[in-house]
Formats: C-alpha cells, structure tokens, sequence
C-alpha cells in the first residue's frame, strides 16, 4: 500500500525556499551567509505532533531520487525517519516543542567535515552515509533528570566517560555510500521490525539488524548547522558560513507500508 506524500508541512529560515517541482518532487534552498546564522529549508510530515502520534513504524519503506548543488555543502542535508530527538527547530515553522528524546533513526545523511555524529569510533561520522540510530523509549521523568546533566558534557574528561556509557543505550551502524551527490542517483530505505535494507542505484548499501524505535516521522532537509562529539570528548555545534547558495533536489518520493517492498 502507498502512503500520501502530500501533506508534507514545510518549515523554512527567511530567505530558504521550497518548491514543489511537480508531483512527489521538491527543490530545497538556502541562501549564502555567514556563520551564525542558522539558514534551514524542511519538509515533514511530524511538525504538530507529539512524538507518539509521529506517523511511521515497521513495516514501512522510502524510495526517492535525489541530488545536491555541491558534493560538500557546509552543514547537513538527508532524507529518511526519525524522531526528531531534540526539536532542534529553533523557533521555525511552528512546530511542537517536545521534551529530548535518544535518537533512533534510519536515513541517507550527508554530513560536511565539521560534523562528527558517531558514539564509535569503528565507524563513519561525517560524509555520505547511510545510517541507524537505536535507542529505547525511556519515560520522561528520566530524560527531565537527565537533562541537567547535559552541562557535563562541556567538561571533556566527564564527555569522554557519559561518551562511553552512551554507547550502551544507543546503538548505531552506518557506511559511506560511494557516490558523487551532485548527480542523480536512486535511494530507498526499506525498514522491517527486525532489519533495515538501505539501496542506492539498485545496489545493496547496508543491511542491518540495528533498527529505530518506532514511531518516527519522515524528513528532508538541508541546513547550515554542524554538530561534533569526538573521542577527545571535545563537544562542539553551531553554524557555518556557505558562500554560495545550496540545494537539494527530490524527486519520485513515494513511501510504501507492508512486507512487499521494491
């Protein structure tokens, strides 16, 4: 069965534009500027929901067509599920405000070298990856307490240690998809109750047991921001300065629930 791709809300910094190109296609665009000012152009599908009512689980696949102005635009760009962890909208677009939550994810992610978003060291943290993100639903009080604590991460031998031990609640696998991103190329992300199949261009990028705690939403973005957790336990975020314009293009985006996927 195929799901409705057309109430997908947008949220964008002044002077981004989206664009629907035609059905089931999209052209996302910020404008060149400087470092910190955040510049984002998004589309979901989760904006005014709690993140209980988020509208996707297993069994559920994306497939979409994509490609980028640049193979390196500063900050971040991608497509695919998540729980919107932190609600790092920063006041745009009117969404729900909701407490932080561990990330669980499954999406395509295109990360300039200012990022370093892994807890392993073994694996890609930054590029062209496709990539997981696993962790429980833990209640509410608990990330309310835990939140406070959040300050010791800007001391780097305690980041270094509640590092460590975040590895034990969140779980992730990810690998560097071998493409150049300012050609077209295919995507699909087939999400299963006990297994993800990540493809691009018809070839099997990575197939994993590690999977998102549903529910999660779909997202596409681009945006000027970069954040990096390092082994060194050095935390840093923020936004970057992009020069000239950047873009993305979507294209055919279409999701599909139940087992018979493409």
């Amino acid at each position: 069965m195929y799901g409705t791709i057309d109430q997908l809300a947008e949220c964008q910094s002044n002077g981004a534009e989206i664009s629907k190109v035609q059905a089931n296609s999209y052209r996302l665009w910020i404008p060149p500027g400087p470092a910190g000012e955040y510049r984002l152009a998004q589309l979901d599908d989760y904006s005014n929901l709690p993140r209980k009512l988020f509208p996707h689980s297993p069994p559920t696949s994306v497939t979409f067509k994509a490609r980028a102005s640049s193979g390196q635009v500063p900050g971040t760009w991608g497509v695919g599920f998540w729980n919107d962890p932190f609600s790092l909208k920063l006041g745009f677009g009117g969404g729900s405000r909701r407490y932080p939550a561990l990330p669980n994810t499954a999406w395509f992610f295109f990360a300039s070298q200012e990022n370093y978003l892994s807890l392993r060291d073994d694996l890609p943290a930054n590029g062209r990856l496709a990539a997981v993100f696993q962790a429980p639903d833990i209640p509410v009080i608990f990330r309310l307490i835990g939140t406070p604590a959040s300050a010791l991460l800007l001391i780097p031998p305690l980041a270094r240690f509640l590092r460590k031990i975040a590895r034990q609640f969140i779980h992730q696998e990810a690998v560097t998809c071998d493409i150049i991103p300012t050609d077209w190329h295919s995507f699909a992300i087939q999400w299963q109750s006990n297994g993800l199949t990540f493809i691009v261009d018809d070839e099997i990028s990575l197939e994993t047991g590690c999977v998102p705690t549903p529910p999660l939403g779909l997202v596409i973005w681009i945006d000027n921001q970069f954040a990096s957790f390092r082994k060194s336990g050095r935390l840093t975020f923020g936004t970057l300065e992009n020069s000239e314009e950047a873009w993305i293009e979507i294209a055919d985006l279409s999701l599909q629930y139940g087992p018979a996927f493409i």
